[in-house]
């Protein structure tokens, strides 16, 4: 089976850089309305994680491009890491604590 690279080269994937993480209470995730500011534990010109199939890759920091915003690549990890981040699957089976979370999300919506 001959292998057609310039065809592999032209998948999309997923690129998703993030800004922040943040633990809330369940109470705080139910008060959210529209207009809610969630304040994100890190500073505007911090390195941000870039992933790709949810898998880090790489660094950089926002920038805005006209109206848009925009990433500066600040670091990649060698070819060998990012080709192994794409050819692994982005969803893993849920493990024990989202199928708990499901459940409890369920049962909140359903009142009890």
């Amino acid at each position: 089976m001959s292998i057609d690279v310039q065809t592999i080269l032209r998948i999309e994937v997923p690129f998703v850089v993030v800004l922040a993480e943040r633990k809330m209470t369940v109470r705080e995730v139910c008060d959210m309305v529209v207009g809610t500011i969630v304040e994100l534990p890190k500073q505007a010109d911090e390195e941000l994680e870039m992933r790709i199939n949810n898998r880090p890759i790489g660094t950089g920091t926002a920038v805005k491009i006209g109206e848009n915003f925009g990433v500066r690549v600040g670091y990649v990890g060698n070819p060998t890491e990012r080709i192994k981040a794409l050819s692994q699957a982005p969803e893993e089976a849920p493990s024990q604590e989202d199928i708990d979370a499901e459940a409890l999300a369920a049962a909140l919506l359903s009142g009890q």
